[in-house]
């Protein structure tokens, strides 16, 4: 499962067709993607998750002209990641995973999640992510929020929110 952060927004745009067509010449097999936010299942020959980061990312700067940061993940870990949510899902707040190419970042991030105000936004450990809960609205401006848009700019933190990796589950 490959992450794209950053895509179909802010001018970096492209349509998913056109990445499955790209990713298959360059030797994907079973490319899939879900919605239009940059969310790929694909097998690759490579086993190594930085290497099909940084295999997808080449692509797409090769064929679209665009840098995108990618963070691979395995499904089960999508999977289990769902499952693990520890936060009530409800309409007025964003049900989070926090996915990085880079256990320092989650490390940092895990670290910044014991000042919060459990009342405005939560954040939990789980097995390799980060779960954040966090009102609609102030993504950007929370206290975890501010933290985490440092790590996102270097590329190497993305969030998902579950109703998405519910639909990522389903398609793998």
């Amino acid at each position: 499962m490959a992450l794209l952060r950053g895509v179909n927004v802010g001018g970096v745009r492209f349509a998913m067709a056109d990445l499955r067509a790209a990713l298959e010449a360059a030797g994907s097999t079973d490319v899939r993607t879900v919605l239009a936010s940059g969310n790929v299942l694909l097998t690759a020959a490579e086993d190594e998750p930085q290497r099909i980061a940084d295999g997808v990312s080449a692509v797409i700067r090769e064929r679209f002209g665009f840098d995108v940061a990618v963070i691979v993940v395995g499904l089960p870990v999508v999977r289990a990641a769902v499952d693990g949510y520890p936060f009530a899902r409800t309409d007025d707040r964003h049900a989070y995973v926090v996915f990085a190419g880079d256990d320092r970042a989650l490390a940092d991030l895990g670290d910044a999640a014991a000042g919060l105000d459990p009342a405005e936004e939560q954040v939990a450990r789980g097995d390799g992510v980060l779960y954040w809960d966090v009102p609609k609205g102030r993504t950007l401006d929370s206290p975890f929020g501010k933290r985490f848009g440092r790590w996102q700019k270097s590329g190497v933190v993305t969030t998902r929110n579950v109703n998405t990796l519910d639909k990522i589950v389903a398609a793998g």
